[in-house]
């Protein structure tokens, strides 16, 4: 078991140790002293990032009775996690700011959100993956009840409430899957199902599965708690559901996909479908919302359809489009969320509350532009290319899927236009109290907005040795 740690579990061990010392200090030190509990979760997550390097990972490593794994892929996502938890941490400094009181608490539980994403993409048995996704979203439900108001408190019941009865569908179809397999192991259900024909509770099952994992990407028929949610949840809270839980869902639903659940042809086209419902919902009710937050919802619910549909297309190529995709997409809305972090919580963010901003603080408003650009797909930013190598990877999928790539296409379009009205209100006149225009972002906030954005145009112009990163990590899947 001492191996095991060494070899697995090091950074998870790691980021628990975080946890207990964030509890203690919340005891015993003084509640005006709140300012070092930011400290030691920068310095527990680096510290985990760190000792990802020492995992070993050739070709692949399994633990305590093959129930968590390690390889180039969970490392891969893994590092991107932590990556957002970093950046989710200094954004939260002004939210922690109104709860002294309970900063280390909040610490606590942001690495405990964390805790859980890393061993969701480490399972290899649905128990462990079941845990590991309750803990991941009870932690989510407090931060997103952390901030003053009746909003948020609204906001994290209605995620509450989605969450149990998707977790109730998942259990059904995890439940069936054991009764077909005689195993919660994903191995060994591979190998029942490789060696005999799925039938139809098999694909009954593998469709209850997913569909319970997909509510936490918005996708339909849980999408509508992300409007709600989003309205109601603080930027930097936003930051982080919009980007870790997404990965870490993302991360085992394409290691699902390629192994317990590959026998069933009908997953593929349910999951097609529901994709393409998704992504016509979310651009079409987008048009006509006038919230920031929630046409900011509708974006993240359209962009998990996008990668769901090549997702649910198993193949090498395709599974390297949705890795690259994922990782061109958090970066773009950590800088969207950096960006209305330092605008502030104040103001209800209408379109029209962001009038002549550009006048007042060109440098901030022009990242965010870019990074508003590449959730849009506008070309030298990495969105472009990121949906060039999506839609490549379903065309190629097979003449069956081109309706759905075309259907995908035209929706984007669509997007195109909501992306454009949130950028426009920024070039016009605000009339008097220019004043209150003026931004003050503190540095960490800065920090992040410029480093994504310089990310995110980096990809842009070299995507090369990142695609080709991804390629390695799908082969060896």
């Amino acid at each position: 078991m001492l191996n095991d740690i060494f070899n697995i579990l090091l950074p998870h061990v790691c980021l628990a140790g975080f946890i207990v010392l964030q509890l203690v200090l919340s005891v015993v030190m003084p509640i005006r002293r709140y300012k070092p509990a930011r400290f030691v979760s920068l310095t527990g997550i680096a510290l985990s990032i760190i000792l990802l390097s020492t995992v070993q990972t050739e070709p692949q490593y399994f633990a305590f009775k093959d129930s968590l794994m390690a390889d180039s892929y969970t490392l891969l996502f893994d590092f991107i996690i932590l990556l957002c938890g970093f950046f989710v941490t200094l954004l939260s400094k002004n939210l922690v700011k109104t709860m002294k009181r309970n900063a280390y608490t909040f610490h606590a539980i942001l690495l405990t959100a964390l805790f859980g994403a890393i061993n969701i993409i480490s399972a290899n048995d649905f128990l462990t993956l079941f845990i590991s996704i309750e803990i991941l979203s009870f932690s989510t439900y407090f931060l997103i009840a952390c901030a003053k108001g009746y909003y948020s408190k609204e906001a994290a019941f209605k995620y509450l409430l989605t969450s149990a009865v998707s977790s109730g569908v998942f259990l059904f179809g995890v439940s069936y899957l054991y009764g077909i397999t005689g195993s919660i192991n994903f191995s060994l259900i591979y190998e029942n199902i490789v060696q005999q024909n799925g039938s139809v509770m098999y694909s009954i099952s593998a469709i209850l599965i997913i569909a319970g994992l997909i509510s936490k990407l918005a996708l339909f028929p849980f999408a509508n708690w992300v409007i709600d949610v989003y309205k109601g949840t603080e930027t930097s809270i936003l930051a982080f559901l919009s980007t870790i839980p997404k990965l870490a869902v993302f991360g085992i639903v394409c290691r699902l996909f390629v192994f317990p659940l590959s026998g069933s042809f009908e997953l593929t086209f349910a999951v097609a479908f529901v994709s393409l419902i998704t992504a016509f919902w979310a651009n079409t009710y987008a048009i006509r919302e006038k919230n920031v937050k929630a046409i900011f919802a509708c974006s993240a619910s359209a962009n998990s359809s996008y990668a769901m549909l090549a997702a649910c297309l198993v193949s090498v190529y395709n599974l390297s489009a949705v890795i690259f995709y994922l990782l061109c997409y958090v970066f773009m809305n950590l800088s969207v969320f950096a960006f209305l972090n330092i605008y502030g919580d104040k103001k209800i963010m209408n379109i029209s509350d962001f009038k002549g901003i550009f006048y007042t603080n060109r440098g901030l408003a022009g990242a965010y532009i870019v990074s508003v650009l590449a959730l849009a797909g506008i070309p030298i930013t990495s969105g472009f290319v990121a949906k060039i190598y999506l839609f490549t990877a379903v065309a190629s999928s097979g003449l069956i899927f081109i309706p759905f790539l075309l259907a995908l296409l035209i929706l984007t379009v669509f997007a195109l236009f909501y992306y454009l009205k949130v950028i426009f209100p920024l070039f016009e006149e605000c009339g008097k109290n220019t004043d209150e225009k003026v931004l003050h972002p503190v540095f960490s906030q800065k920090f992040v907005l410029v480093t994504t954005v310089l990310i995110t145009i980096f990809i842009g112009i070299f995507p090369e040795k990142l695609i080709e990163l991804c390629r390695f990590i799908a082969y060896n899947i």
